[in-house]
């Protein structure tokens, strides 16, 4: 006999997994349909309605020529989209297409149970792009169904009881919760990722950037992503101080404010005038080395520098959640013993906004080369000017500095940062610009600070002679709201506010710090859990060597004890499963018995039925309303617990 004769042959797969499957694996992918283009999620969607209908009408599957065809041709359409097939989203764009199109020749269970396979794959893919917990509860759901379509799959003939399947799958997940933690909690972590992300992966993190040209903070005010969050050790300093530096600019090429990479001191150089407040930063990652401390930094945090103009930078870029304990000197001097760079703070470049560079001599001549006179002088133009805080300013011409404070006059905290560091370094004062964030919302809830993308700010440093380094932020000399109220307090009055800044009911408002305190709450713990974390967590527990070699032992023994825990729990359960039906069954022989007609051993449920009711005709209805629902009990699986109630009733209700 030949290979092929012996050979079992594979089972097609039914139109209810085929539908299992398909919605499994549609759900899946849905998160992605906004990140993938258009042309890509249409063709996903055509491709499992077109499945659907041919396991409906029985009809047969595409050739695999077209297949080849589709696969090449949507292969090159997802390179000419991203300019590479690497990298995270044409990664994710290439796997949907792919799945699709093995949809599309899905003939037996087992290319079903390689589609499943795929399908746990998928979920991981959604974790690039949100670790939030909606994204996580939605994708359990997805796990759960997922595992249910597996078991359906394994039968030649998939159960008909959707609702047992789903709750056999959620059984199986209940069960692996305990190997999971052991797994959390015990698996080695290394400092830093154990892989890197694709370089595509925070192209659209939005966030601070190392340039400032009027209108691209702008951008930022419009978004209600988190920054960082904030726990301050006592009280949190008010509104106004809460100063959150970040990047400083101090080249200027008449439009756009930059800065090329400032040495490395790693020495807190200020005088400190009072006690520091102390508080710990949770930043959200940006791909970029910034990171944010109070006004004036007074701690380096580990793996990170101080520049010489007091910017904190991490020594890595950021692309994962970090978290730092830092203090802050709110009162301070610092460069006070001279101005390090007085030529690059002084730099203008030439033929840009002339009216301005005039206005600047003026002053300086006014109040005879006094910086700190020029600095208040310059403060009441902006006050009595009539000046407007506006978040959508009119245009600026080629000497925009110019335009802004003569013609215009209205702008964002950068046109008056910009113009006003412009205006200072004309009379002669060196200075620079800043920015960072300004404020933030307390959660009294979680008991931390929210800063937000849209609490983003700008302000100036100019140099005094015996002062050093001072903080000035003109945008307070017309708006003096925004450092005490935020961003919309700010807005003059009827100016159309962003959706971010609407006002929103205090139960909804409520519910949003509720929500975003439970979100740090699984930021600190779950995501946050690290190497560090690990580490103290063990050394708690008495377990001081947190080595590879000891943390993979301890693993493997945990492991083996859960497993078998749950063996035995689950054969425990099978064995001491009760048949109730068989029980109800025996009191109706006993009852039998008892009126002189015993059940013979081989005798069947039917045969014995027909017998007892030849001899009490007057209870035949009530010992075939008996037989018969323990015979669809026991044999053809019927609802069992409409059945087996209506069981009992008729044995406790029969008189023989």
């Amino acid at each position: 006999m030949t290979k092929s004769a012996t050979a079992v042959p594979a089972a097609a797969i039914s139109l209810r997994n085929t539908v299992w499957i398909t919605v499994t694996l549609a759900l899946i992918a849905a998160p992605h349909a906004e990140r993938l283009p258009l042309w890509l999620t249409g063709l996903a969607a055509a491709f499992c309605g077109w499945r659907l209908y041919i396991a409906r009408m029985r009809l047969g599957l595409p050739s695999r020529w077209l297949m080849v065809g589709i696969v090449g041709a949507g292969a090159l359409a997802i390179l000419l989209q991203y300019r590479t097939l690497f990298g995270r989203d044409a990664g994710v764009a290439l796997l949907v297409l792919m799945i699709s199109l093995k949809l599309m020749e899905t003939r037996t269970q087992r290319d079903g149970m390689v589609l499943a396979f795929i399908g746990y794959f998928l979920v991981i893919t959604n974790f690039f792009y949100s670790q939030s917990i909606p994204t996580a509860l939605y994708l359990l759901a997805c796990v759960w169904l997922i595992t249910a379509t597996m078991m359906g799959l394994q039968y030649r003939r998939p159960p008909a009881d959707t609702r047992s399947q789903l709750r056999t799958a959620a059984v199986m997940l209940v069960q692996c919760v305990p190997l999971m933690l052991a797994f959390f909690v015990l698996f080695p972590r290394v400092q830093g990722p154990l892989w890197g992300m694709p370089s595509d992966a925070f192209a659209g993190t939005t966030g601070m950037s190392d340039t400032m040209s009027p209108g691209t903070l702008n951008k930022l005010v419009y978004s209600e992503d988190v920054a960082f969050r904030a726990t301050f050790t006592g009280g949190v300093p008010p509104q106004n101080r809460l100063y959150w530096r970040g990047p400083v600019l101090m080249d200027f090429d008449g439009r756009t404010w930059s800065t090329t990479p400032r040495a490395v001191r790693n020495q807190i150089e200020h005088d400190r005038r009072a006690s520091p407040v102390r508080y710990t930063v949770t930043v959200e990652p940006h791909n970029r080395r910034w990171l944010f401390a109070l006004d004036m930094p007074g701690l380096i945090p580990p793996r990170a520098n101080l520049t010489i103009d007091q910017q904190l930078l991490s020594q890595t870029p950021i692309t994962s959640r970090l978290r730092y304990d830092m203090e802050s000197y709110l009162d301070y001097s610092v460069g006070a013993a001279g101005n390090p760079a007085p030529a690059r703070m002084l730099a203008l470049p030439r033929g840009f906004n002339p009216q301005t560079r005039e206005l600047g001599l003026q002053l300086r001549e006014q109040h005879g080369g006094d910086n700190e006179a020029i600095m208040s002088a310059a403060l009441n133009l902006l006050r009595e000017q009539k000046f407007v805080y506006t978040l959508e300013p009119p245009l600026l011409g080629a000497h925009a500095v110019d335009d802004f404070l003569f013609r215009t006059r209205a702008g964002f905290c950068e046109h008056f940062a910009s113009a006003f560091v412009v205006l200072m370094r004309s009379a002669g004062v060196p200075s620079r610009v800043v920015t960072g964030y300004l404020g933030g919302e307390y959660n009294t809830l979680g008991e931390y600070l929210i800063v937000r993308q849209s609490d983003a700010h700008a302000w100036a440093e100019v140099w005094l002679p015996n002062r050093g380094w001072v903080r000035v932020d003109p945008t307070n000399s017309v708006s003096p709201a925004r450092a005490e109220g935020g961003l919309a307090a700010a807005l003059p009055e009827g100016a159309v506010l962003p959706r971010g800044l609407l006002p929103a009911t205090p139960l909804f408002h409520q519910l949003q710090l509720t929500l975003d305190s439970l979100a740090n709450a699984w930021n600190q713990t779950v995501l946050g859990y690290n190497f560090e974390t690990q580490r103290a967590l063990l050394t708690r527990a008495g377990l001081d060597d947190t080595s590879w070699r000891n943390l993979a032992i301890i693993l493997i023994a945990a492991t083996g004890v859960i497993t078998l825990l749950i063996a035995l729990i689950t054969l425990r359960s099978r064995t001491g499963n009760r048949d109730y039906a068989l029980e109800a069954y025996r009191q109706f022989c006993e009852k039998a018995a008892r009126a002189g007609i015993a059940r013979r051993e081989t005798e069947g449920p039917l045969d014995f039925a027909k017998r007892l009711a030849a001899a009490r005709p007057a209870q035949a209805s009530a010992i075939d309303a008996i037989t018969q629902r323990y015979v669809a009990l026991r044999y053809k699986k019927y609802n069992k617990n409409k059945y087996l109630k209506q069981l009992r009733m008729h044995v406790r209700q029969l008189a023989l």
